[in-house]
């Protein structure tokens, strides 16, 4: 069997580490910045009798039409702009890469950034190279733009508001690195709902820029909804290598159902998501030993003191909360931690479970 693998399965896929979900049951989750709230009853009920209408046995609409024309509306996507839909951002990057991959081209981002880049870089034989953030997480600008000199990247993905750090680059550093690639910019606003900031409103501006979310933190993690916006011409493209019926007849129905009569309720627990995010930034501030950066997301960077960090992650598990350990995966987050925004009482568990 060995000799099997390593005969067809391609060696840098071997080296790779499958994305690890920690096991998160009987644990208050404060790990994967997902919306703590659920739906009022009433809702529910109109969704459900929603979803009772729904033929299953007939395949999606396989463009979305419906469900495209929703998010336009509720999220300005400026006039002239195409939609493509995707099964959770994951999907969207992956096709992006899938689209412009050949031999010997890149795929540039910073470090640290979201993980998916590099990985599916590597899963669609593209090289990857990571430039550094400074040590407060902004952008090394003169470094970036030097990497985009010497590799031309086909394609760049920067995250805005940046994930695991929370903070926003500096726009105007970000305009300088749009106008200097050479290939695709894809400003990733999967935060979108927790700040007032956003390149949705450029497009257009810049040939080579597309604007990707998705609606897993607004609420909808389990829906696995994605999309991408920005020039014709370059979805035109992007849907070619979309798969046919990727977004099923459930997930359109309920994002279209979500985004209109549910919209009210999403705002609103949105608002108090930002609400508990700074309360507990503050709470944070005050606990000895702890460092929290400050964050434009549903979730908090902190650094505990040297050598701390592997203690505090398995003391809140203990304490019944699970947060996600950073520690390790990159040397700018040595003896860090995320925690992810969550209700007034799961938060007081989190304040608790640390003190």
């Amino acid at each position: 069997m060995n000799g099997l693998i390593e005969r067809w399965v391609r060696p840098e896929i071997r080296a790779l580490a499958a994305y690890h979900v920690q096991e998160a049951s009987g644990l208050i989750k404060l790990d994967a910045m997902e919306n703590p709230y659920g739906w009022p009853e009433a809702l529910q009920q109109a969704w459900l009798e929603r979803l009772r209408q729904v033929e299953v046995n007939r395949y999606p609409d396989p463009e979305g039409r419906e469900l495209t024309a929703v998010l336009r509306r509720v999220m300005d996507i400026p006039e002239g702009m195409a939609v493509l839909l995707g099964n959770g951002s994951d999907e969207i990057i992956q096709i992006i890469a899938l689209t412009l991959a050949r031999p010997g081209r890149t795929v540039l981002s910073v470090e640290p950034g979201f993980v998916m880049y590099r990985m599916i870089a590597t899963f669609c034989g593209m090289d990857y190279v990571g430039v550094p953030l400074r040590a407060d997480f902004s952008l090394d600008l003169a470094a970036l733009l030097d990497a985009i000199e010497r590799h031309q990247p086909a394609v760049v993905f920067l995250a805005y508001p940046n994930n695991p750090t929370g903070n926003l680059f500096d726009e105007g550093e970000l305009e300088q690195v749009i106008q200097a690639a050479p290939g695709l910019v894809v400003i990733d606003e999967a935060y979108s709902p927790f700040t007032d900031h956003s390149f949705m409103g450029r497009l257009g501006h810049f040939p080579n820029l597309v604007v990707m979310r998705t609606l897993s933190k607004l609420g909808l993690a389990g829906l696995r909804l994605g999309y991408l916006a920005g020039p014709p011409a370059w979805l035109a493209e992007f849907h070619k290598v979309r798969l046919p019926y990727n977004i099923n007849v459930l997930t359109q129905v309920t994002a279209a159902f979500a985004l209109t009569q549910g919209w009210p309720v999403l705002q609103e627990q949105t608002t108090a998501i930002r609400a508990e995010r700074a309360r507990l930034f503050q709470a944070l501030q005050a606990l000895p030993g702890l460092t929290p950066f400050p964050s434009e997301a549903n979730f908090i960077l902190v650094r505990t003191e040297p050598g701390r960090a592997e203690q505090t992650f398995e003391q809140l598990k203990a304490g019944g909360v699970l947060v996600k350990k950073l520690h390790g995966s990159h040397p700018l987050l040595e003896d860090c931690l995320r925690f992810t925004v969550g209700t007034p009482e799961e938060n007081e568990r989190l304040l608790n479970a640390l003190a």
